[in-house]
């Protein structure tokens, strides 16, 4: 792997730099789990849609740029420099985009892929059900064929941005008289249908970072399945490739915590447990060792290559480092690690806790890694089930 960058990767990230620069707002935007930020954030999405940076690798007729997936982890790595605000249509753009581009059709991706660029319909994922969480092939929820429209009926759970968002994407059971991986529809739902009610689901903060759905006879048209009938577990399985491959959690992410890491403890090294010292370095090196990893999967890609079983061992990896990352903060703080961000003594170090609170939620979500342990022993070790 060639760890040079061409004239013509510098010349791109000068010009991201040089946008960001410029456009990043100046004082950080309220809480997206929030109405008001997430208005504010959706704000923020269209002024890069504008620039031409709202989803740099897509093709520009959708709302991209047309870049490569080496340019994405450049303008990646200059987004979190610039400290730009978190994307409040996440769901949208890194994992139901390139789940349309791989199964839909041509009219789905002039429908939807342009408004999820801009993040005029922002959205929601909605496969958790009360009774269904790491096993998700466990869903009820139904989805009746009547003509060219389906009759939904069931509860979604733990839909991240649901509180506020347009649309949902999920799965539903359109055969329920076949084995439970077989006889789901991935289907999106807009959220404003007649028959779907939403729930705001609040935090510990008070604030509503998930939802609660329910459908009632809710009428969705049949043009809204993506990918056969019957066949969204394997459309589900190419979103969750996405969620736990590069997309949802890029490297620069955790270069960028690591960075904060190294500045904290030197701000605070007199007062450490020499120990310290060694967890920092071992924080730093596994974000640069994840970096690498990173762009020899991407040159991979590139080469033609694809994505397998082994985005499990990137899930478990990634959100194992962030918690070790944030707790390794909370220790070189103390008892000032506790404060929240709003503590007239925090002093700028909240951010630590709330990162470590959030930090809590990556082994779960994409698929809990326990659950991605199993697939590492099945798919790639080979080992008999248990």
């Amino acid at each position: 792997m060639n760890l040079a960058y061409s004239e013509q990767e510098e010349a791109f990230r000068a010009q991201a730099r040089a946008w960001l620069e410029a456009n990043v707002p100046r004082e950080p935007l309220r809480s997206f789990d929030t109405r008001e930020g997430f208005e504010e954030h959706r704000a923020w999405e269209h002024k890069l849609n504008a620039g031409g940076w709202a989803m740099v690798p897509w093709p520009v007729e959708y709302g991209g740029r047309g870049a490569n997936l080496l340019e994405w982890l450049i303008f990646e790595e200059e987004y979190y420099r610039a400290g730009a605000p978190g994307r409040v249509n996440q769901n949208g753009i890194f994992l139901l985009g390139p789940t349309i581009m791989e199964y839909g059709t041509p009219e789905q991706k002039a429908r939807f892929l342009p408004k999820i660029a801009s993040s005029e319909e922002v959205w929601a994922q909605g496969w958790s059900e009360p009774n269904a969480g790491s096993d998700m092939a466990a869903i009820q929820a139904t989805a009746r064929k009547e003509g060219d429209v389906y009759v939904i009926n069931g509860q979604k759970t733990w839909a991240s941005r649901g509180a506020y968002a347009d649309w949902l994407f999920g799965m539903f059971r359109t055969d329920p008289d076949t084995e439970k991986h077989r006889g789901i529809t991935f289907i999106l739902v807009p959220l404003d249908a007649p028959g779907v009610t939403v729930r705001p689901i609040e935090q510990l903060d008070g604030e509503a970072g998930f939802a609660e759905v329910f459908l009632d006879d809710a009428r969705v048209p049949v043009a809204n399945k993506l990918g056969g009938e019957n066949e969204g577990w394997k459309v589900a399985m190419a979103t969750a490739g996405f969620e736990r491959g590069l997309m949802l959690r890029s490297p620069a992410r955790f270069q960028n915590t690591a960075r904060k890491l190294v500045e904290l403890w030197r701000a605070n090294r007199a007062a450490c447990a020499p120990t310290l010292k060694r967890a920092v370095v071992d924080c730093w090196m596994d974000a640069e060792a994840y970096t690498l990893e990173t762009y020899r999967t991407v040159s991979r890609l590139l080469g033609g290559g694809k994505i397998g079983a082994e985005a499990s061992l990137n899930k478990i990896f990634w959100s194992e480092l962030d918690v070790k990352m944030h707790e390794t903060a909370l220790d070189i703080l103390g008892p000032r690690g506790e404060l929240l961000p709003e503590a007239p003594a925090a002093d700028g170090v909240g951010d630590w806790l709330d990162g470590y609170l959030f930090s809590l939620s990556g082994p779960i979500y994409a698929g809990t890694n326990e659950i991605q342990r199993n697939v590492i022993a099945e798919r790639i070790l080979g080992l008999p089930r248990a």
